[in-house]
Formats: structure tokens, sequence, C-alpha cells
């Protein structure tokens, strides 16, 4: 499974799913969410929601010295974040800027999919992994 962005165009930048996120690592503050909502002009242009997209073969698990982000079977990574040294290769390598950083480690997406219903504009939603 991975969480699926169905229509950017619903997001109103109420970052809801950020704060889901945040509340469900038991975390304080939006800096703990693995799902950001990006301006991209704000109201008048919309907002950009950004999420690990469960790559095939991961450009950040490839970059990772010490395989701290093993690929899930499912897609994706997992991240053990006892071997992270936190170096900052895996958010240098994502090509989508999903990696978020708190606490010197990073924040990554684990598709639990507890965001997706808190989002009131149907924006997110968990879907089979493709591949």
């Amino acid at each position: 499974m991975r969480l699926a962005i169905v229509d950017s165009e619903l997001c109103v930048g109420c970052q809801s799913c950020m704060f889901a996120c945040a509340r469900h690592h038991r975390q304080a503050g939006l800096a703990a969410a693995c799902i950001e909502v990006r301006s991209a002009g704000g109201m008048r242009h919309g907002f950009t929601v950004v999420v690990c997209r469960a790559c095939p073969d991961p450009p950040c698990s490839r970059v990772c010295p010490v395989d701290a982000l093993p690929v899930r079977a499912e897609g994706g990574v997992e991240l053990i974040r006892e071997l992270c040294i936190g170096c900052g290769n895996c958010a240098d390598a994502c090509p989508f800027g999903a990696i978020a950083w708190s606490g010197g480690k990073p924040q990554v997406c684990d598709y639990c999919g507890y965001c997706a219903p808190f989002c009131p504009h149907g924006v997110l939603e968990m879907e089979a992994s493709h591949g």
C-alpha cells in the first residue's frame, strides 16, 4: 500500500494531514510530519502536497551509506532510525523533496494512511502499490 494524492487541486492548505501525521507519530508540531503541504502561491495558485511516492527503485535508499533505508517489498522505503547517521544523502537524493528532517534524522512516510481520513476534501487515499 502507498499513500496517493488523488487530486492536489482540491487541497486548500489546511494542513490537517500534517497535524494528523505528527500526532500519529506522537510528536508536537508540523516538523515531525512525513507529509507536507506547500503553497504554490496561496489561495490564488493553490497548494502542493508532498509525500513519498514509494519509488520502485528509490534513490534515497541507494545513497544511504549505512543501509538505514531498505526498500519495502510494497515499494518505497522503511527508515531504521537506529542505523541512520543523519548524513542527509537521502534528502538530497529524493527527486520529490519528500524526505523531511526532524531531530537530525529523516522523516519518511511509512504508508500507514493515518493522514488520509483527516483531509476534509479527499485529496489523499491509500492505494495498492503498482510495480
